[in-house]
């Protein structure tokens, strides 16, 4: 059970390594682009190029949807980035129970945001976690993990690519030694659960009054989806990119959080609640995304402008 392309790794490593996936239940195909063309899910894409057969429940805790993952009699179910909740009808069928591929060090980051978060609130690692699934929100035993450093290059994007690999190699690893009985699950500490749910709009708005650190690790945790904005002249401006912080810096002559102090090839250089913090990536509204050094060659952003005026 996976959707997105997170999940086609441990597809893969599933196919690879000889298991017998009899069948990948993936989210329904959804409308895509401008001319909201009806696309299918990576994962099913992955799946009919090996010729398995694809369930597309719309509710997986539907009744008739129940009783086909039933009649499949599945000795195991593993889920990646699946997007429903699995009722307990349908975790008490295999006889190896369900598994899944999180996206966090667990207890840190349940939900279905935990790249976005970990990298947003300026985590120096995260990893993947192999669980059995139960009934709450990724609170079940933990099988396996591994660990990854979050490095300052790294966005969400680049971390989403990264974790998908060391999940299908952690799945290669953990699968024998489960079907064996040679797994002792450790139980999650609830005192140190994290949760991270999904990116709400706004989530996306960057607070200036923030500090400069803060805001780099807001920009690029957002990087490349859905993007953090500000406002300036009244519409969205999307920021892509900026460079991390050195030191603190000084207030600029009483500057208020989210004054422009220059613009040039270098960057917009913007004050925040502690330091400045320069741009180099952004996309002014009904525009393409371009870096600074392109964006200045048609229009700057004058010294004393404040963003995040809607």
């Amino acid at each position: 059970m996976g959707t997105p392309d997170f999940a086609v790794p441990s597809l893969q490593a599933l196919l690879e390594e000889g298991y017998n996936v009899t069948t990948v239940i993936t989210q329904p195909d959804r409308p895509k682009g401008r001319k909201r063309v009806l696309t299918p899910t990576p994962v099913k894409v992955e799946a009919e190029k090996h010729g398995i057969p694809v369930l597309q429940p719309v509710k997986l805790r539907e009744a008739d949807s129940v009783e086909q993952i039933r009649q499949l009699a599945p000795d195991l179910i593993v889920t990646a980035a699946y997007g429903q909740i699995l009722p307990k009808s349908v975790l008490d069928l295999p006889k190896y129970g369900c598994i899944n591929i999180h996206a966090s060090l667990l207890p840190k980051y349940r939900g279905g945001a935990p790249i976005h978060h970990a990298v947003m609130r300026g985590e120096a690692e995260t990893g993947v976690t192999i669980m059995y699934m139960a009934v709450g929100l990724d609170t079940g035993d933990m099988i396996s993990r591994v660990e990854l450093p979050i490095e300052d290059t790294d966005t969400t994007g680049m971390l989403f690519d990264k974790l998908s690999i060391a999940g299908a190699d952690l799945l290669k690893r953990t699968l024998p030694d489960l079907l064996a009985g040679r797994i002792e699950a450790v139980p999650q500490n609830e005192e140190d659960a994290v949760y991270s749910p999904n990116i709400r709009r706004e989530d996306e708005l960057l607070d200036w009054s923030r500090s400069a650190t803060e805001l780099w690790n807001h920009i690029r945790g957002l990087n490349p989806y859905p993007g953090a904005y500000t406002f300036w002249n009244g519409d969205v401006l999307k920021v892509w990119a900026s460079l991390k912080p050195m030191q603190a810096g000084q207030d600029r002559s009483g500057a208020a959080p989210g004054t422009v102090l220059s613009c040039s090839e270098q960057g917009i250089e913007v004050m925040t609640g502690a330091g400045t913090l320069w741009l180099t990536e952004i996309q002014p509204a009904g525009k393409k995304a371009l870096p600074v050094s392109e964006f200045i060659r048609g229009v700057r952003i004058p010294a004393g402008t404040v963003l995040g005026n809607a």
